[in-house]
């Protein structure tokens, strides 16, 4: 699966619980037995500035999921970039990542056109297309 998990997705799958889309999205990524994330020192700075700032996620568990996550994903550099634009903090990670696409949940970035190549999608999406079977094959 080469993809690059955002840090809303993240603080989604560790706040709402596991019957929703991030926290499937979650499982199934950090859960592959094939081949490991990767992510970048933004992704999991940002993610954990969320969740220490998230009123429902306790402050004294944020330490504790950061630790669980990192030691899931393999971190690597990025280029140079504004940390305060998702778009652009988010291309740097998926080029650093060496993957086309991103799931994130982020209301200006989910399910848009593809920017300078990397497709930005939803975790719903994501999900979707995981799930459903591919079409039959014609007939002969």
């Amino acid at each position: 699966m080469k993809i690059l998990l955002a840090p809303d997705v993240y603080v989604n799958a560790s706040v709402a619980g596991a019957g929703l889309a991030p926290a499937q999205v979650v499982d199934r990524v950090l859960g592959n037995k094939k081949a490991r994330q990767k992510t970048t020192e933004w992704v999991l700075t940002t993610t954990s500035a969320m969740l220490a700032a998230h009123p429902s996620f306790k402050k004294e568990a944020v330490e504790p999921q950061m630790k669980l996550i990192r030691d899931l994903v393999d971190v690597v550099d990025s280029e140079e970039h504004d940390e305060h634009d998702w778009a652009e903090s988010l291309l740097a990670a998926a080029r650093a990542a060496e993957v086309a696409r991103v799931v994130t949940d982020h209301p200006d970035l989910a399910d848009k056109d593809e920017i300078d190549g990397i497709e930005f999608v939803s975790s719903d999406a994501w999900m979707i297309e995981q799930t459903t079977p591919p079409p039959p094959l014609p007939p002969l």
